[in-house]
């Protein structure tokens, strides 16, 4: 009897993903197949934590650069969509993905598990995670804990103007991952 061996796009890796910076911390745990191409691992990096991909972005993995090709030649990054996850990452591995390069959000990825998919489920996953994504434009870090004070005092000077360039309530500790989920595999 021939054994077959499991194919690459069936591998799955466990990743955690936590934004650099931010204190208490906002993280995601999520599965994704190792076929994926850098490119789809930003999408689903996006939806996952809550970004709305109005930035640029890269990823840093063993020193290399890898991201959208800059067709000025400024940047120099290999290009995502030729880059394979599995090509590039292993269990264990630990890669740098940077969001917006204005506000600089740097989020910590460690590649916590890999197995084979199971023939039952549809991927990508997000397992767990905790807190809301700071809303884009918020200034990075130090803007968005400058945000969460004066949204959380009514006396603050910028409360007002914080509640009016937000728009809509926010919650800094809701996260809800079967949302998640589904939102990502619509747009994954």
């Amino acid at each position: 009897m021939v054994r077959e061996l499991s194919s690459p796009q069936r591998q799955i890796f466990q990743l955690k993903i936590s934004l650099s910076d931010v204190t208490p911390v906002v993280w995601r745990r999520v599965l994704v197949p190792g076929g994926y191409t850098l490119d789809r691992l930003h999408r689903v990096f996006q939806h996952v934590m809550g970004w709305q991909d109005c930035h640029l972005h890269s990823f840093e993995i063993d020193g290399l650069q890898y991201g959208e090709p800059d067709p000025d030649g400024e940047l120099t990054l290999r290009d995502e969509l030729d880059t394979r996850l599995d090509a590039v990452i292993g269990k264990g591995s630990r890669f740098r993905y940077t969001y917006d390069f204005g506000d600089w959000w740097e989020h910590d990825v460690t590649v916590e598990d890999a197995f084979g998919a199971d023939p039952g489920e549809r991927y990508p996953i997000c397992v767990t995670g905790a807190r809301a994504c700071p809303p884009e434009d918020v200034g990075g870090p130090f803007g968005y804990r400058t945000f969460l004070v004066a949204l959380a005092d009514p006396e603050h000077p910028d409360h007002e103007s914080m509640r009016e360039w937000i728009g809509r309530s926010f919650d800094a500790e809701a996260f809800a991952p079967d949302r998640v989920t589904t939102l990502t595999r619509r747009l994954c």
